[in-house]
């Protein structure tokens, strides 16, 4: 009889926890899937810029990215004071991001990665896209120089997934002006990737 209870009471309790998330989900349907990650304005400074502020932003730059381990554009011109909006968008079927920095950095981080696969990080100057998402940087170039960006995911930077950007000194700055990647279809939209 005390084993017969025992059974009892334990189906008891799994039916009750099984019933319990059962109706916690009930009808009712799961969240959407996010589409677009906003960019972390966490404040943080280094040695080719610092986060910056939407409401400085003075020209957004669409970036692809797909499964063929390339970025679309490979090349970006920015100007020395300018705070640039890039969107990245996925356009794989696997994850992908855009870390921008230093050479020597971005080597440094995908060597770590690689060792650490499943390495968590969400710095300014990064973003990460799964299948279909777009994600955003907003960053404020402080120093000229030649930086890169690459895709850290292992294996992704070491198949070429990665590109330059050039950040001239001086120039006229104009708010506003959005870059896209394949012709110009508005008063405010360039075809290229130079302000």
């Amino acid at each position: 009889m005390k084993a017969t209870m025992k059974r009892i009471v334990f189906a008891g309790l799994a039916l009750a926890v099984l019933t319990g998330s059962a109706s916690a989900h009930g009808k009712k349907e799961h969240g959407e899937k996010v589409t677009s990650v906003p960019a972390n304005l966490d404040m943080f400074e280094n040695e080719f810029g610092r986060t910056g502020r939407p409401e400085a932003v003075v020209r957004t730059i669409k970036v692809g990215m797909s499964d063929a381990f390339k970025y679309e554009p490979a090349i970006i011109h920015v100007k020395v004071g300018e705070t640039i909006r890039f969107v990245v968008q996925n356009r794989g079927e696997m994850l992908h991001e855009m870390v921008v920095g230093r050479t020597e950095d971005i080597v440094k981080h995908a060597i770590l990665m690689e060792k650490f696969p499943g390495m968590e990080h969400g710095e300014p100057y990064m973003a990460h896209a799964d299948k279909g998402q777009t994600a955003e940087i907003i960053w404020a170039f402080s120093k000229p120089g030649t930086f890169e960006y690459g895709c850290l995911i292992p294996g992704h930077y070491d198949a070429g997934m990665k590109g330059v950007i050039y950040a001239d000194g001086g120039g006229v700055i104009t708010k506003g002006s959005v870059q896209w990647l394949h012709g110009s279809t508005g008063d405010n939209e360039k075809s290229d990737n130079r302000n």
